[in-house]
C-alpha cells in the first residue's frame, strides 16, 4: 500500500503544470483577455501559498528530472512523445463526440487504430505521415466550456498547479469512467495492464510537458513583476484558446508591467 501511495505522489509531482496541457506540449497565448477578466481569484491568499509550495517542489524535483529527460536521444524522446499523445486520443475521442464533432471523432478513432497497430503502440505517428489532419487534444474541462459553463473561480491545486472549478470538475470525469486508459489499467484486471503502467504514462506525460517548457517558464519568471499573476493569466488564456480551438503555434511569452502580454512567434 505504501509503495502505491509513493508511486502516486511521485507521478502527481511529475504532472505539475500538465493537468490541462495542450496537444503539442507547448504553452500558447492569445491576446484576448476575456477569460482572465471574468475569472475571479476567489482564494488568492491560499492560492499564492499553494503556488509557492508547487514552485519549491518544481525546482527541487520536477525541473531537474525534466532537464535529464532532454538529454535522452532524440529518437527516444520522439517515440515517447508519440506514445503519450496516442494515449491521450482515448480521452479526446469521447470529448469530440460530446462537443458534437463526430467527423473529428471518426478521424481520431482511425488515427488511434493506425498508430496503435502499424505505429507500434503509438511510438511512430504513422497517421501524420499518411496525411491525417493535425491532432488537437480535447478534455472534459474544454467540453464543459463548449457547453457554456463558466470557469468559476481560479484555483491552484497542490502539486497539480493551475486550474479552475470547471477544469477540476472536468478532470474528475477521467476517473469516473471517462478515460478508457484509466479504466483498462486500473480496473481492467488483466495481466498486461496495471495501475503502475497508468501512473507511469501520466508521469512521462508530465516530464515531457515540463521539458518542453523549461525556457518559456524561466523567461516568464525572469520578466514577471508578479510570477503568480503571470502564470494565472497564461493558464486562463491558454484554456480559452483551447476551448475556442484557437491555435497560435509555439510561442515565447514575456510579461511586461506596462504592455501586458507580448508574443514572439517562433517561425
Amino acid at each position: 500500500m505504501l509503495k502505491k501511495i509513493s508511486i502516486l505522489l511521485f507521478s502527481l509531482c511529475l504532472i505539475t503544470f500538465n493537468a490541462n496541457a495542450g496537444s503539442d506540449g507547448e504553452l500558447t497565448l492569445n491576446q484576448n483577455k476575456s477569460e482572465t477578466q471574468k475569472t475571479k481569484d476567489c482564494f488568492e491568499k491560499l492560492n499564492r501559498k499553494t503556488f509557492a509550495f508547487n514552485q519549491g517542489l518544481d525546482k527541487a524535483l520536477i525541473k531537474p528530472i525534466a532537464k535529464s529527460y532532454r538529454k535522452l536521444p532524440e529518437g527516444v524522446q520522439k517515440g515517447t512523445s508519440n506514445a503519450v499523445k496516442n494515449l491521450s486520443t482515448l480521452v479526446t475521442i469521447p470529448n469530440n463526440v460530446l462537443q458534437g464533432d463526430v467527423r473529428t471523432a471518426l478521424i481520431n478513432t482511425a488515427r488511434l487504430a493506425v498508430n496503435t497497430t502499424v505505429g507500434l503502440l503509438g511510438t511512430i505517428d504513422v497517421a501524420n505521415k499518411m496525411g491525417f489532419p493535425k491532432y488537437e487534444k480535447e478534455d472534459y474541462g474544454q467540453t464543459l466550456g463548449k457547453w457554456g459553463f463558466g470557469p468559476g473561480c481560479y484555483i491552484v491545486l497542490p502539486v497539480l498547479g493551475p486550474s479552475t472549478i470547471r477544469d477540476t470538475t472536468g478532470s474528475f470525469a477521467n476517473v469516473m469512467g471517462g478515460d478508457p486508459w484509466y479504466n483498462a489499467s486500473v480496473h481492467g484486471n488483466n495481466e498486461f495492464l496495471s495501475e503502475g503502467l497508468y501512473l507511469t504514462s501520466k508521469a512521462i506525460s508530465g516530464i515531457e510537458f515540463r521539458a518542453n517548457n523549461i525556457e518559456s517558464l524561466e523567461n516568464l519568471e525572469e520578466n514577471s513583476i508578479d510570477f503568480y499573476a503571470s502564470i494565472r493569466s497564461l493558464y486562463l488564456q491558454d484554456r480559452e484558446n483551447k476551448i475556442k480551438n484557437i491555435q497560435r503555434g509555439n510561442i515565447e511569452v514575456i510579461y511586461e508591467e506596462d504592455d501586458g502580454w507580448e508574443e514572439i512567434e517562433n517561425k
